[in-house]
């Protein structure tokens, strides 16, 4: 993880003494119910919470130096427990395996770090609910390829943002409820040394669900899915981010990222006024994505089990989770901040003398008895010659010269094409839709 980019709460999802504080539960948890099913003294239970009673303090370096001599962390773990709780200590573990602690509690931390997704992408969804209502009218063009299409509004390019992130909150939630399953089945995942029940008891405690059939670890093909999951939030992330870089291009400059008192966007340049964030936002997606692809070739394990996956999760899963809570949050203040300038939108529209209404012409001239391919002529050769003027010339004007158009068309009805308006009249539809 980069301090950069890492904010504190999710960050101390990740941090090695949560991860052990989750280890401890784990173990506890099941002594509990090996003690209730009379595998191990009830005494052995009461003594580990005891000692948990006093609030200890993880001491991660001495597990670490034991790891050192033990080479296997889970052992190390064990180890300095049993120094801290003494004799009853030897009952934990009982007919357990590595996995069913490191796999239980990834999936407690995966479950936990979607909550906090989760949390965010409510902001942002709040944020661009409230700038798309500010600017559901507000007329801006649309582009296909870069190049005017036809108009729209501002607001319909939040309202499609909104509605793209709902979709990711919704796959997100989704997510969380597959990767949140607990696994205490012991070795190969039989049961043999365990109670079933025991896996039940601990699942219930830290909220999740039983995983059918563990195999000594969890399938990694729900992994896979979380990641992938996360790729497509990040990637929702950077189309809303690259569409900003695009607006505040100097050509362009519909709108931009706030730029705050003192801030600076050139070393040598001091007029310049940069996407700086949006940009940070499309270099993060990509390191959020990058977790996809291994997450899927950890899924085929061999036979029951092996650890090829366990290296790669331990720097996908913090540094996925956290970059992508520092991007979503990162986003929201784009968003909140981002100067919008109407009267540009409105400036850009009227660029190309009128040609953004073609279609509507087009559509009148059939409607009119005119074949499709002539009105479609008709219609491009007087676009045409706007185009090559770079907007000086009028297409309302040429077309009301042209005595082929004027033949099934009268002026006031082509200027009637012209209205701006008449691409707005479903707003309130979409909106509706969209929002509720």
């Amino acid at each position: 993880m980069v301090p950069r980019y890492s904010r504190p709460a999710m960050t101390a999802i990740w941090e090695p003494e949560a991860k052990f504080r989750i280890w401890f539960e784990i173990e506890a948890h099941a002594t509990d119910a090996l003690a209730e099913l009379g595998v191990v003294p009830k005494s052995a239970a009461k003594a580990l919470w005891a000692w948990w009673a006093t609030n200890p303090v993880i001491d991660v370096a001495a597990i670490d130096a034991i790891e050192a001599v033990t080479k296997h962390d889970v052992i190390a773990f064990l180890t300095w427990v049993a120094e801290q709780v003494g004799d009853e200590a030897r009952f934990m573990h009982q007919g357990m395996t590595s996995s069913d602690v490191l796999d239980t509690c990834l999936a407690v931390q995966l479950a936990r770090a979607s909550d906090l997704l989760m949390a965010d992408l409510d902001a942002l969804l709040e944020a661009i609910e409230r700038r798309a209502m500010e600017h559901k009218y507000t007329p801006t063009i649309g582009r296909s390829h870069g190049i005017h299409g036809e108009p729209t509004t501002f607001g319909l390019k939040l309202a499609q943002a909104y509605a793209e992130f709902d979709r990711c909150r919704a796959r997100l939630k989704a997510a969380k409820a597959e990767i949140a399953t607990c696994a205490i089945s012991g070795a190969i995942g039989t049961f043999a040394n365990i109670d079933p029940r025991v896996e039940a008891h601990v699942a219930k405690k830290l909220g999740l669900a039983l995983e059918p059939v563990s195999t000594q670890v969890i399938p990694r093909d729900r992994h896979a899915m979380y990641f992938a999951t996360l790729g497509v939030i990040a990637s929702s992330v950077e189309r809303l981010a690259t569409e900003v870089r695009h607006l505040q291009r100097t050509e362009v400059l519909e709108a931009e990222e706030y730029f705050s008192p003192g801030q600076k966007g050139s070393s040598a340049m001091p007029h310049k006024r940069n996407p700086v964030l949006t940009e940070n936002l499309t270099g993060l997606a990509r390191v959020v994505r990058a977790a996809a692809i291994p997450a899927m070739e950890n899924v085929a394990l061999w036979h029951e089990r092996d650890i090829s996956h366990s290296s790669v999760e331990r720097f996908f899963g913090p540094d996925a989770t956290i970059t992508l809570d520092f991007a979503l949050a990162r986003l929201t203040g784009v968003i909140d901040k981002l100067l919008v300038y109407p009267e540009r939108m409105q400036k850009n529209l009227d660029k190309m003398g009128g040609l953004v209404h073609s279609q509507r012409v087009l559509l009148a001239l059939t409607q009119a008895g005119v074949s499709r391919e002539d009105a479609y002529r008709l219609v491009q050769r007087n676009a045409m010659q706007v185009w090559e003027s770079d907007g000086a010339l009028s297409l309302l004007e040429l077309l009301k010269a042209d005595a082929e158009v004027t033949a099934a068309l009268l002026p006031q009805e082509i200027e009637e094409k012209f209205n701006l308006d008449y691409h707005f009249k479903h707003v309130d539809t979409i909106f509706a839709r969209v929002f509720g």
